[in-house]
């Protein structure tokens, strides 16, 4: 029966191992996410793995000869319990692949239960217990919320786990 293994690989050699995999016809998996960088005063996104030094690989070890991938160029190890390769539990490969978008990157972001304007409340920090107006996230995983401080409005960037809803 085919089921996904995780095959361990070198230190960014996930992109050499399934290449070398794939040339054994072995069909291998590397989810992959658009990851924000900066350098030199610039920003953009590169593919960076999901898992970094993992990836899957679809076999049958019953019918398949599996051991290959142990010796395979870019591959440290295949994960094993003793002598016998342990699958990756049902679903998790096929979750993973639902959640990419067209250009092939696993999407993470994680529905709010806030929407711009929502009363929210300081949870924890220098301002717990502060009640504000949940405005937007920011793209450093946190959120702006407008708080009453001093008299007037101030605009506060917080950890998104810092932030609850209001009653």
């Amino acid at each position: 029966m085919m089921r996904w293994y995780a095959v361990h690989t070198h230190p960014k050699g996930e992109r050499m191992a399934i290449d070398n995999l794939a040339r054994q016809g072995f069909e291998a998996y590397l989810p992959v996410y658009s990851k924000k960088r900066r350098h030199a005063r610039k920003t953009d996104y590169v593919s960076s793995p999901l898992f970094p030094r993992y990836l899957f690989v679809s076999m049958d070890p019953e019918v398949m000869r599996w051991r290959v991938i142990r010796s395979t160029y870019g591959v440290v190890h295949l994960v094993c319990h003793g002598e016998s390769p342990v699958p990756v539990p049902d679903g998790i490969v096929e979750g993973l692949r639902a959640h990419e978008d067209e250009k092939g990157f696993v999407q993470l972001d994680m529905p709010l239960p806030y929407k711009p304007g929502d009363k929210v409340e300081v949870l924890d920090g220098p301002l717990k217990d502060l009640t504000g107006i949940f405005q937007s996230v920011s793209d450093d995983a946190r959120v702006v919320v407008l708080l009453e401080m001093l008299g007037r409005k101030v605009s506060v960037r917080l950890p998104i786990d810092a932030v609850g809803s209001a009653a």
